[in-house]
């Protein structure tokens, strides 16, 4: 399935909400469960990982009017850790929250490039619209202009060209006298020659549809007798390699690429909390179950079962909750 057909597929929902929902029972809910000495958080993981982000953000307006208090800094002073990340990070608006991680991935010392690449090679022109909007009105600067300040050299580049959205193109129109010639300008600006054509793997990569380019994967194969993933292996490195092959990874199978990135997030030793977090958080109201189904298929085992053996307490209860049951 190719990124751009994963949007908002009803059955790929894990978090659909309640379906007779009222926020005022639950913003007095969660008031109770923070009041005094001791925090319930079986209370608060029972409302918050149980309603849609939309139901969330009324929970919080009724959290204000009645009780003069911001339910995000309320639930912020009274949970800690790795839960508490969690907590917060279902209450930000979608959009508003892929900024704000995008945001601390440029904050202190060095850039977390991982988080600005998968962001920017999964989402769609219209989301990338949103999440630039959202960045501008919440940090009071241009998310393109912020990278451009952040990173350098061709991983910029790519990074800017991504931010354009210009890979959308639904109508799933191919001209295959146009694949040939991009496959055979790929071959000639990598493996034909000694040293690297970057742009021109960029320019391909990040203007053509998704359709386009399955087209042109093929017909590079054909033309260099190895894959396009192979060819960007050998011809780059680092971040630069990491961000073309993220887009080829997007373009094959969005939910393959999405179960890759919480497996190495799970797997081995020690948790990667960040982007086990983000990815469970934002695909939960769009394709989390398509993503289990493809973590099932290719690891072998049940994304819910390498998190119950991962991580404990609140927070794996809470993930679980968002993961939901497995089939």
């Amino acid at each position: 399935m190719a990124w751009w057909k994963a949007w908002m597929e009803q059955e790929g929902v894990t978090v659909k909400g309640s379906p007779h929902f009222n926020p005022d029972p639950d913003a007095e809910t969660l008031y109770k469960a923070m009041k005094g000495i001791g925090t319930n958080e079986q209370a608060i993981i029972d409302v918050l990982t149980k309603r849609s982000n939309a139901q969330r953000q009324q929970i919080a307006k009724s959290f204000k009017a009645q009780f003069g208090k911001d339910l995000t800094e309320t639930l912020q002073s009274e949970l800690s850790g790795k839960f508490e990340r969690l907590i917060v990070a279902l209450m930000y608006p979608p959009y508003r929250y892929e900024a704000k991680e995008l945001h601390d991935a440029m904050q202190g010392l060095g850039t977390k490039e991982g988080v600005i690449i998968e962001i920017l090679a999964s989402r769609t022109k219209n989301q990338l619209r949103e999440i630039m909007k959202a960045y501008e009105e919440d940090y009071g600067s241009s998310l393109e202009e912020d990278i451009q300040a952040d990173t350098s050299g061709y991983l910029e580049r790519i990074l800017v060209c991504l931010l354009q959205g210009s890979r959308d193109d639904v109508s799933g129109f191919v001209d295959p006298g146009q694949a040939v010639q991009d496959a055979q300008d790929l071959y000639a600006a990598g493996e034909k020659i000694h040293g690297t054509d970057e742009m021109k793997f960029i320019t391909i990569l990040c203007t053509r549809s998704a359709t386009h380019l399955m087209r042109v994967f093929e017909e590079y194969e054909k033309i260099a007798s190895k894959s396009i993933e192979d060819s960007i292996k050998s011809e780059t490195h680092g971040s630069l390699e990491e961000a073309m092959l993220t887009v080829v990874k997007c373009t094959r199978n969005l939910h393959s690429y999405f179960a890759e990135r919480l497996y190495y997030a799970l797997k081995g030793a020690g948790t990667r909390d960040g982007t086990l977090i983000r990815n469970i958080v934002s695909r939960s109201e769009i394709d989390l179950n398509l993503i289990k189904c493809q973590f099932s298929k290719v690891y072998g085992k049940t994304l819910g079962s390498m998190i119950a053996g991962d991580t404990s307490g609140d927070y794996k209860n809470a993930l679980l909750n968002l993961v939901g049951s497995e089939s």
